[in-house]
């Protein structure tokens, strides 16, 4: 949902207080916008005053700031002057900005989305996000900044796949593999009419606004078609161990993580052909490129000086295994963009890298929602969708007592599919994901499900941005799910009051690759056999190719939160006679589950047919392409109901499988629960909510929705679990 009111504007200013905090506690309190010159001694200001502000006392064995200006007098390598130059015209009110960015794969699609929050954070202008990816991450971030919905922010994407072959001849050692060599190609990538475009690795963050990084253009001469950083190491100068023999640079050499291009002159002055001239000779005595894409630049740069505009090093403090960056930071008034170019990241050894992890940690764990805020100086053409949901929200009454349970159903979820690497499954015909949604506090059920399903899952998560990384460190931490690579994650991340749980369904649903799905909630184990048992079902039973049906998994539970699993009906029909196992929801609602007829169930050596009767909610599976859930039912109530009276109302048998079972662990109840049974509020919303969807029911099917209209008037029980 699009943001409205003033919190999500305080909690921007709260970030900001508390980065400046940060680099308060750290560097001894200094934010003040000046510049020390040499032995200390305070000169005039005259720097960009910037959000971060780090100031580190200077250090007597650290050269001095000579060496990081752009005196050609100070020797090879030390042209990284400070921020405190010449301040350069900011760009045009509203100007748009154009941004390009090589991304692929899970890992990296991360952290895009990082340094987007940062861009987003600081920015006061429009921008053009051009992303060059692979299928994964273009999935994933096509997904993601739909349902973003961030105003002022345009997107295009580009396929890798289609520019591999320009670059494939390269030899390259780098850890990014071929999508390292990309950003050479980017003049004839991007589309003819884009004279200028920041290109940016996916490892970097921001600290100020990009349109301070766009106007140093505006420093270009009429020759300079490339602004980069000096390389803050020596990597270049060829000193860092014995025999290291790096591709040929201008002095100290230039990073690529921050680029200026002038891609009209690039293309005008040949840049394609001269980079690959310049490659090939370089090859013919260099087995490979160590650093991708930066060494070709360099050996360009190197045969061709005029080029290149050397940017202030704040606009790329590298935290490399080797980096001299400190000669940087130690004399700026405030860092632009840091980037953490060390396979490390952010494990990577440096004496200040608590504040610089600290930082990077804020927009990794930031309410991605909060970004969803206007430009309003620069008015700009909505989101998709974007007016129609401003229209929906503000008819809405906020004297409604259904008021949330109407706002949620409008909500947008930011969603992160395939939040994990995740291998898909090959192609079966008979083959089966699991589907089900869960939140936080259902974590610690994953391991025992892995252990129970050895087939595909796909799962969806509600979680806030920082609960995102601390799912991502629990699979890290654990055996069982690090292993699993056929576990699909989809991260939905939180907003609103009340639990979205079949828009969740619907998004697992929605990722499943296998033909069929068991439709499943978190809270249940199946029996081990039974992935092997559905696969053999579906095909005996000739399910979905000339049968429409739905296979009914009969549901136990326990109230016990130790016992001994079953692994054969057998085991499971002595335990349901020993008291430990019970139908599911035996004691609270056992009109859910009725219709399966376990009497009939315990006997069962074939499957069998059953009727849709009211409240009937079994565990089914179904072909992909079944209809989704109803996504108007959040909280708790009849959202599982509504998806079986659907099936029936689309003429689905159902059809019960003997030897099938899934038994559901004991659990604290959640919050939507317990307000469903303490407020008959929530109780007549729910029945609202009924009503409404019985009326589209009957728009859909006619008269023969009036089969379910006395199922749809019964009232709820608040005894109800």
């Amino acid at each position: 949902m699009l943001p409205r009111g003033r919190p999500r504007a305080l909690g921007a200013a709260a970030l900001l207080l508390l980065l400046l905090l940060l680099g308060f506690l750290l560097f001894g309190g200094d934010l003040g916008c000046e510049r020390r010159e040499p032995g200390g001694r305070a000169g005039a200001p005259g720097c960009f005053p910037g959000p971060l502000m780090p100031r580190v006392p200077p250090d007597g064995r650290l050269r001095r700031a000579a060496a990081l200006d752009g005196d050609p007098g100070a020797g090879p390598g030390d042209h990284n002057r400070s921020d405190c130059g010449p301040q350069p015209p900011p760009p045009p009110k509203c100007e748009l900005l154009h941004v390009a960015i090589v991304c692929a794969g899970h890992n990296s699609s991360r952290d895009v989305i990082t340094l987007v929050k940062s861009m987003l954070f600081y920015r006061k202008n429009p921008l053009h996000l051009h992303l060059v990816t692979d299928a994964v991450a273009r999935n994933i971030l096509e997904t993601l900044f739909h349902t973003w919905m961030v105003p002022a922010v345009r997107v295009s994407f580009y396929h890798a796949d289609q520019l591999k072959p320009q670059v494939s001849w390269i030899p390259n050692k780098h850890y990014s593999g071929l999508y390292g060599l990309m950003k050479l190609v980017l003049p004839s990538a991007l589309p003819a009419e884009l004279a200028r475009v920041i290109v940016l690795d996916t490892d970097v963050t921001f600290a100020s606004d990009i349109s301070e990084l766009w106007a140093l253009f505006a420093h270009f001469s009429d020759t300079q078609a490339i602004g980069l950083v000096e390389n803050q190491s020596d990597w270049y100068l060829g000193n860092l161990w014995k025999n290291h023999r790096p591709w040929p640079a201008l002095g100290r050499g230039f990073n690529t993580g921050v680029i200026l291009l002038r891609l009209d002159r690039l293309r005008q002055a040949g840049w394609e052909q001269m980079w690959r001239l310049t490659a090939r000779r370089e090859l013919l005595s260099l087995p490979a490129t160590s650093l991708a894409d930066q060494d070709i630049f360099n050996a360009v740069i190197k045969e061709h000086p005029g080029l290149v505009q050397r940017l202030p090093c704040v606009w790329n403090v590298q935290l490399s295994d080797h980096t001299l960056a400190e000669r940087c930071y130690s004399e700026a008034s405030d860092l632009k963009v840091i980037h953490w170019n060390s396979p490390k990241k952010l494990r990577v050894k440096n004496k200040h890298v608590e504040f610089f992890r600290n930082f990077y940690l804020t927009f990794l764990e930031y309410d991605g929602n909060l970004l969803r805020r206007e430009l309003f100086v620069c008015p700009s053409q909505p989101p998709p969708g974007a007016e129609q949901l401003q229209q929906a929200l503000a008819q809405l009454d906020e004297e409604d007592p259904c008021f949330e349970f109407r706002q949620q159903q409008l909500t947008v979820h930011r969603v992160h599919v395939t939040f994990l690497p995740h291998e898909p499954p090959p192609p079966r015909p008979h083959d089966v994901t699991l589907v089900a949604q869960l939140s936080m506090d259902r974590l610690q059920m994953l391991e025992a499900l892995c252990r129970h399903w050895p087939g595909p899952m796909s799962l969806a998560l509600y979680l806030t941005d920082a609960e995102a990384q601390q799912f991502l460190h629990f699979v890290e931490a654990s055996p069982v799910l690090a292993a699993r690579q056929d576990v699909a994650y989809h991260v939905v991340y939180r907003e609103g009051p009340l639990y979205p749980v079949n828009q969740l369904r619907n998004v697992a649903l929605a990722q499943a690759l296998t033909p069929y799905v068991f439709l499943s909630d978190i809270d249940f184990l199946p029996a081990y056999s039974l992935y092997d048992y559905l696969r053999a079902s579906i095909e005996q039973l000739g399910l979905g190719s000339w049968r429409k049906a739905a296979l009914v998994v009969p549901a136990f539970e326990t109230l016990r939160y130790r016992f001994s699993f079953p692994h054969s009906k057998v085991e499971l029909l002595a335990l349901l006679d020993a008291g430990t196992l019970y139908t599911f929801r035996y004691h609270e609602w056992p009109r859910g589950h009725a219709p399966t007829d376990y009497a009939r169930w315990r006997e069962a050596q074939a499957p069998y047919r059953v009727q849709w009767a009211a409240d009937y909610e079994p565990y089914v599976v179904v072909p992909r392409d079944c209809p989704r859930y109803d996504p108007r039912f959040v909280g708790f109530g009849w959202n599982k109901v509504a998806h079986i009276v659907e099936l029936d109302a689309q003429e689905y048998e159902l059809l019960v499988l003997p030897e099938a079972f899934t038994i559901h662990l004991p659990h604290a109840p959640s919050l939507d629960i317990s307000r469903f049974r303490s407020s008959p509020t929530y109780r007549d919303c729910l029945q609202a909510l009924k009503d409404e969807f019985h009326q589209d029911l009957s728009r859909h099917h006619g008269a023969a929705a009036l089969k379910y209209l006395p199922a749809l008037q019964q009232p709820q029980s608040p005894a109800r679990g």
